[in-house]
């Protein structure tokens, strides 16, 4: 595989291409440098997705000894404890319970009345870019609103909320291939001082409960079942790092992949109808996900090769999202595409369950830039981030 390279500037610029050789090439590869079984076929990607041979954890059924594995280094407690705990990586039963309970309070209902208030912030925060004549569009927009809006759906303080995205760019860089030592000590400080920091806030709502979605989850209860301390931490970091860095990350990938196609800059530019499919497009082309790794809990078959137990595959979201078996003129980009099975949410039961307030995020921060920076256009071409998993740019900067 030899353009299969997340460690190669070339490959993080544009992996599509060894995409599409990994796809011609077969079903299934095994990749020495991650020791990963490597899926690039949508179909196989959204089957295994719901294939419960496979986990996104193992220890509900094995130990580490059993599974053929080595427990984490005891130094990474603090991430592994704040991860671990978090439902993206649990299974069930504990996944099902810890889910139900969160659904209770983060309810469509709940996102659906968000609607107006972030419509408003997204309105502020480019009128803000536009008063400025330009600046990084990450900075401005992409950035503070998805931020904004899940620490405002969680209560917590507007003076507190610069503190959420260091802390939750640090963890996250754990999700990569391979991390290093220094990226896993960043995590782990950051693990720890995000925990402390929820762990008070969690009992200051006890002690005074609001609106907010954390009031929400220690009211949660099911049959008697409440989630308990280490569950609540563990969930309230996933929604407030997954409830912005997929988000983020989209809105600049979006509109990079907008100014390389004028055209169809053009026509959004022209039809804002064609926001709703504009939005599921943009997601497709360039997802901010590009892979979600699971662990074979049973042998599987993947195209006549047998994957055993105690393997890791590495499902290639951004190689599904771009296979021309599912979508007609994958690498093209088309605002008006109507059949759009892209998988960028996931599926099964670890689908995204802010996918809408994501959708609703995007929507509007799309719609102020077209109505109040109808002339935004790239003033510099911005940095690729380093990183393969989380895809994502450094800055996108932009003149009005």
């Amino acid at each position: 595989m030899p353009d299969f390279d997340p460690r190669s500037t070339a490959f993080l610029a544009d992996p599509y291409p060894a995409y599409a050789e990994l796809r011609a090439r077969g079903r299934v590869h095994y990749y020495e440098p991650s020791d990963q079984w490597l899926v690039p076929h949508h179909a196989d990607v959204s089957a295994l997705l719901r294939d419960r041979r496979l986990g996104r954890s193992y220890g509900h059924r094995f130990s580490h000894e059993e599974f053929g594995k080595t427990a984490p280094p005891s130094g990474h407690e603090p991430f592994h404890e704040l991860n671990d705990h978090g439902m993206l990586e649990l299974e069930p039963p504990d996944h099902t319970r810890i889910r139900r309970l969160v659904s209770k309070a983060f309810t469509p209902r709940t996102v659906e009345q968000l609607k107006p208030y972030v419509r408003r912030l997204a309105a502020e925060l480019v009128e803000g870019l536009v008063e400025r004549g330009g600046g990084d569009l990450l900075e401005s927009v992409a950035e503070p609103l998805p931020v904004s809006v899940i620490a405002e759906m969680l209560g917590v303080p507007e003076a507190d909320r610069p503190l959420l995205r260091p802390w939750s760019a640090a963890i996250v860089g754990m999700y990569e291939l391979n991390p290093s030592e220094e990226t896993a000590r960043r995590a782990v400080v950051a693990s720890q001082e995000f925990s402390a920091y929820l762990r008070e806030l969690i009992s200051e709502r006890r002690e005074r409960p609001g609106e907010d979605l954390i009031s929400g989850l220690i009211a949660a209860h099911d049959h008697g079942e409440k989630l308990t301390e280490a569950e609540m931490v563990a969930t309230c970091a996933l929604l407030l790092n997954a409830g912005h860095e997929a988000t983020v990350n989209a809105t600049v990938n979006g509109w990079y992949a907008l100014f390389r196609h004028p055209g169809q800059l053009a026509a959004l530019r022209a039809d804002r109808s064609l926001l709703p499919t504009a939005v599921e497009e943009l997601m497709r082309y360039d997802t901010p996900l590009q892979l979600f790794e699971r662990w074979v809990l049973d042998p599987v078959e993947i195209g006549g090769t047998t994957v055993p137990r105690g393997a890791e595959v590495a499902l290639l979201f951004g190689s599904a999202n771009r296979d021309p078996a599912v979508f007609a003129d994958p690498d093209g980009l088309d605002l008006s595409r109507r059949d759009n099975p892209h998988i960028s949410f996931s599926a099964g039961i670890h689908y995204c369950i802010g996918a809408p307030l994501a959708r609703i995020e995007l929507a509007a921060s799309m719609a102020a830039v077209l109505e109040l920076a109808p002339g935004l256009r790239p003033a510099a071409e911005p940095v690729r981030k380093p990183n393969f998993v989380i895809r994502g740019l450094e800055g996108l900067p932009v003149a009005v």
